[in-house]
């Protein structure tokens, strides 16, 4: 199976991701066996809040099937890097959808484009970036930590993307990025980002993107020092998301019509003489919203060019 190239069909040794409501999704791989805890081969039945039921009955059905289980029902939905995001198995913080947007936005990424990514943590964004160069570019992404790469490339493996992606197990501030071909663009997601501005500057053709993620404006603050110092960087801005979920409710609204007091002409008095409820549907804002993730920082490489 393969997370790009969609099948109608869930097939033995598949990823799918299992519905229960809105907030409740979980990746599953179709396997009869599976290891516990100790480390064991046991059957893979799968617990839910509505009962367990037995991974390989998914064989055969069809992705979007509602299925029953001993206690309610559930669907089976072919699986997205949307869907990944929300349900991967975290080893790292991870970047999620709305960020991840904006970061494919501000690179320029299309089919065939060829981009450097470091560090792959849980592999949210690498599923992104390949679906988006998808199906003639490559996404070459690297992590310091060697055990992170591993399991990185297994889930590639296992989720039909290893022809579109090579990842590495190397400390890019040291080392540099190992990438034969000049990439159309280059995401940092490190402690560091600044440190790895002269490796970039090696990688990047020219007209090249480059993004940083980074939680902290200290480290922005010190990465656009870095980029502005090399002299071969433009257009650098600095962005961040911040989601805002309004809802849409009923309210009423009392409506008075008033008129002068007779009684008390003299004074101009206003009495009210009728009242009418008004019932209308309208947008709500939510009372708090949601917190910073990370600021995400863009600059265009064009070397050769005086800033001054």
């Amino acid at each position: 199976m393969s997370f790009i190239e969609r099948t109608s069909i869930i097939k033995e040794g598949d990823t799918v991701i299992l519905f229960l409501s809105v907030s409740n999704h979980y990746p599953i791989e179709v396997t009869k066996y599976k290891k516990n805890k100790n480390g064991n081969f046991v059957e893979n039945k799968f617990q839910t809040i509505y009962g367990h039921f037995d991974v390989m009955e998914l064989v055969g059905k069809k992705y979007g099937t509602k299925f029953h289980l001993p206690r309610g029902w559930a669907y089976v939905l072919h699986p997205t890097c949307e869907l990944w995001t929300k349900t991967l198995p975290h080893r790292t913080q991870i970047i999620y959808t709305p960020d991840i947007s904006l970061i494919i936005f501000g690179l320029d990424l299309a089919p065939g484009s060829i981009v450097i990514e470091a560090g792959t943590g849980s592999g949210s964004l690498s599923h992104a970036f390949i679906r988006t160069v998808y199906p003639t570019g490559h996404l070459y992404t690297f992590d310091f930590h060697e055990k992170r790469a591993e399991q990185a490339r297994e889930e590639f493996q296992k989720h039909g993307l290893n022809s579109w992606v090579t990842v590495g197990h190397r400390d890019v501030i040291s080392d540099g990025f190992d990438v034969e071909k000049p990439a159309d663009a280059v995401f940092l997601d490190l402690p560091k980002p600044w440190e790895v501005v002269p490796h970039v500057q090696r990688s990047l053709k020219r007209g090249g993107k480059l993004c940083t993620f980074s939680p902290c404006i200290e480290q922005v603050q010190k990465t656009v020092e870095a980029l502005k110092k090399s002299g071969e960087f433009v257009m650098l801005k600095t962005q961040e998301v911040l989601q805002r979920s309004n809802s849409i409710q009923y309210r009423t609204m009392t409506s008075l019509d008033f008129a002068l007091d007779e009684s008390e002409a003299s004074t101009g008095k206003l009495v009210p003489i009728k009242k009418e409820q008004c019932k209308f549907r309208t947008l709500i804002p939510p009372t708090q919203t949601a917190g910073h993730t990370g600021y995400i920082t863009f600059a265009t490489f064009v070397p050769g060019v005086s800033l001054s």
